[in-house]
């Protein structure tokens, strides 16, 4: 569990006194009047640390699905606390997120690879979850939306339905902005009083590798999922209204789905409830032990924001001390 605290921006002004503190590279803290509430996670990010510095601490879990793992990366937090800046973040250059260095490094790593005998083959997808119903965000058009189901196969891997999969190399750097870019067009946002594109689904990017070995006689299988949650929101804050009301209460209850399935895995409970909705539902998989799962709660210093703030470290924390089991790789005998 990683936490990121977001510097404030242009409309917040320049004399605003951060609530959230970093106090080391593994604990923050927040300040209201004499009460001071404190928190620990494996690695604390401050508003001045970059986009490069996240991708470093994530780039070895990254770097598992190549080696034949289940992998997921979390982007969790209130409405405007920077979830989608990390995940995706902008342009070609210092400001890119999560997902397109991500793909870049397995690029590098692929080379290196294909090098010593592996024959890789990545396929990409892009779905987002919006008022628990999925959408293609790689469809050719807007009005080619086709009804999604989620299958599950013998294996206990989930598969969605009439989804658009596309085959990529990492290291074509035109294909995969075209992709992103496609996606990013076609994902649900609105305008609110606490963010101006605020993200209205969860978003998931999958990247699914295989890659196999002749003389070795072995063939990998590792999964690469990119999720960025929509924000959690008080709507007497967003005062959203019509249509971005019920976007709202649809978020917030598939969050609280969320937590119900983290917290039932904490108790080791016999029953997690991962059917109560899509996102968790999709997801199981890295939740059920096999895999490896990493979130990273985007946090905002504002002092309008600390109640926000307050209820994301709690639930951070509770994710945080859930043992999902030894993760476990995916490899078979080519014949």
């Amino acid at each position: 569990m990683f936490a990121r605290i977001r510097p404030f921006l242009p409309h917040e002004g320049d004399d605003n006194v951060p609530f959230v503190h970093p106090s080391g590279e593994t604990t923050l803290q927040i300040v209201r009047g004499k009460q001071e509430s404190k928190f620990q996670f494996d690695r604390v990010f401050a508003p001045s640390a970059g986009q490069d510095a996240v991708f470093d601490e994530v780039s070895e879990f990254v770097q598992s699905a190549l080696d034949g793992y289940s992998v997921c990366l979390f982007s969790y937090g209130q409405t405007g606390s920077g979830k989608t800046h990390t995940m995706t973040g902008t342009g070609s250059g210092a400001m890119r997120g999560l997902i397109p260095r991500s793909i870049e490094q397995i690029g590098l790593h692929k080379k290196k690879l294909d090098q010593e005998g592996w024959e890789y083959t990545m396929e990409c997808s892009f779905l987002e979850i919006y008022n628990e119903a999925i959408r293609d965000l790689l469809r050719d058009s807007k009005s080619s939306e086709c009804k999604h189901e989620i299958k599950v196969g013998a294996d206990g891997r989930r598969t969605v339905t009439n989804l658009t999969v596309k085959r990529i190399d990492p290291n074509d750097t035109d294909s995969i902005d075209s992709v992103l870019s496609r996606a990013a067009k076609r994902r649900s946002t609105a305008s609110t009083d606490m963010n101006s594109v605020s993200s209205r689904s969860h978003s998931v990017f999958t990247l699914t590798i295989t890659a196999k070995h002749e003389e070795m006689n072995k063939m990998i299988s590792g999964t690469l999922n990119l999720v960025d949650l929509a924000g959690s929101e008080r709507l007497d804050r967003s005062n959203a209204t019509g249509q971005t009301a019920k976007e709202a209460v649809a978020i917030n209850k598939s969050l609280s789905s969320l937590t119900d399935v983290f917290a039932a895995i904490g108790e080791h409970s016999k029953h997690v409830p991962f059917r109560n909705s899509k996102l968790t539902y999709l997801l199981q998989p890295c939740f059920s032990g096999d895999g490896k799962t990493l979130m990273v709660v985007n946090i905002s210093p504002t002092e309008e924001s600390v109640q926000e703030s307050m209820c994301s470290l709690r639930f951070a924390s509770s994710v945080n001390k859930c043992e999902l089991g030894k993760a476990k790789r995916t490899f078979t005998k080519v014949r």
